[in-house]
């Protein structure tokens, strides 16, 4: 990791900047991809998932039989450890269900909104060196509570062209049976446009490869939303005296070890920690199997010491971190101060790997600065929101005479006319009623 020893805030821009990737290159194939795939649907699906992930495969779909038995495959301690983070994370997100509340704006006139969920969704899940069926859980758990019609779930095939049995029966947990073994461009691809074997889905989530990112990125083009911009994975960590060298270094290696382009940041107002972190850094390295892949992330990432938790606290909102770790005293006051992040966890023992898999919340979040403008998925984010108004006769006499002047005002006529109109009848309507009533 470089450090740096109080730089001055003009420079601070430049150390929040994340390592820069070409996409031009990678654009090009994304988009010959797309044409294809658009074109061709499930034949060029299974020609790159054979060019791309070296696989032949005659049936894209996983049988519904697979998925089933996908428990004998792995252990019962895993089996309970995926069971208990679903509870966990079921209870979170349910939890973000609104209840519908009647506003009246006006006497006469009632404005409500409700929930409408999205109807086809797509979860593109990594299955290459690290299979995340945790992402399953993450992604498909609020689907599921939200009413999701359809859940398209697309993750790349082994060399063997099979998918790991832990996402199979994340997937089974969750009651997920769309399942495809295809990755990369082509997944995307396929969910944006529709093959004969995949659905055409309204919106697509999951983490990805630059490719992948790429990809989700280009399919709004053509009219499917995505979850957010998403880049490498990252954390920053701030820490000081009272936090524990182990622990931060545990942390930061967490992930560095995700990929090669990932990035970690410590910040701290103490020197004698940074030492002692870069140190245990260094020790708990050598004992990582992913450890090349998490040398490569170092390189690209940064400890920095600066004069005080506040300006740590500045420097972060800049930088605007996927996850970020409290390490530090009054861990919940210093969280109030928190502007710009994706996660925050507080305090010493409130491990970054703990949202990643268990403790409730979603752990599919902005990186690469979109935490000063995007949320992380939540049960919202499969959802729409509609608004509703009812309008009595009483509330169009209240406010129609509002809504012609500011009409006539814009010069929109029809608009005025629409209100004028209704106020015509329902004062005839009442002159009507006055004549009858003085008759008798």
């Amino acid at each position: 990791m470089q450090q740096f020893n109080n730089p001055i805030i003009e420079t601070w821009s430049e150390l929040a900047q994340r390592p820069v990737i070409d996409l031009s290159k990678l654009n090009k194939i994304v988009e010959k991809v797309f044409d294809e795939v658009k074109n061709n649907g499930d034949k060029a699906v299974k020609k790159y998932t054979l060019e791309f992930d070296k696989v032949e495969t005659d049936d894209l779909r996983v049988s519904k039989q697979q998925i089933n038995e996908s428990e004998r495959s792995i252990s019962k301690s895993l089996i309970k450890a995926i069971r208990q983070a679903k509870s966990n994370i079921e209870k979170f997100h349910a939890a973000q269900k609104e209840k519908v509340k009647r506003i009246e704006t006006t006497k006469g006139i009632q404005c409500w909104r409700e929930s409408r969920a999205i109807e086809k969704v797509g979860i593109y899940i990594p299955g290459g060196s690290a299979p995340l069926f945790s992402t399953v859980l993450m992604l498909g758990i609020p689907a599921k509570i939200a009413g999701c019609k359809e859940i398209v779930l697309c993750t790349p095939p082994d060399k063997n062209g099979d998918i790991n049995p832990a996402i199979l029966f994340a997937a089974k947990c969750v009651g997920i049976q769309s399942v495809f073994k295809v990755g990369g461009i082509q997944a995307i691809g396929a969910m944006t446009f529709g093959t004969n074997t995949i659905s055409k889905v309204d919106k697509i989530f999951g983490p990805g490869n630059q490719y992948v990112t790429a990809a989700k990125q280009l399919s709004q083009q053509y009219g499917v939303a995505i979850d957010m911009p998403a880049g490498p994975s990252e954390v920053l960590v701030i820490a000081d005296k009272t936090a524990v060298p182990e622990f931060v270094a545990a942390d930061l290696l967490s992930q560095a070890e995700h990929g090669a382009d990932s990035q970690v940041i410590l910040l701290s107002d103490n020197k004698e920690f940074i030492t002692k972190t870069m140190k245990a850094v260094d020790d708990q390295l050598e004992a990582l199997p992913r450890k090349e892949i998490a040398k490569k992330a170092l390189d690209n990432s940064k400890a920095i010491l600066l004069k005080n938790i506040n300006e740590c606290i500045a420097f972060s909102n800049l930088y605007a971190p996927e996850h970020l770790i409290l390490a530090v005293k009054n861990e919940t006051k210093i969280g109030d101060k928190i502007i710009n992040a994706g996660s925050v966890f507080l305090g010493n023992y409130s491990c970054e790997s703990a949202g990643d898999y268990a403790s409730g919340t979603n752990h599919t979040l902005p990186t690469n600065g979109y935490a000063r403008n995007y949320s992380g998925v939540s049960l919202d984010s499969f959802i729409k929101k509609i608004t509703f108004q009812k309008i009595s006769k009483q509330g169009i006499k209240n406010l129609g005479p509002a809504i012609e002047l500011m009409a006539e005002a814009e010069q929109l006529n029809a608009h005025k006319n629409a209100v004028s109109i209704r106020l015509a009848t329902v004062n005839k309507t009442k002159k009507r009623k006055v004549a009858t009533s003085s008759s008798k």
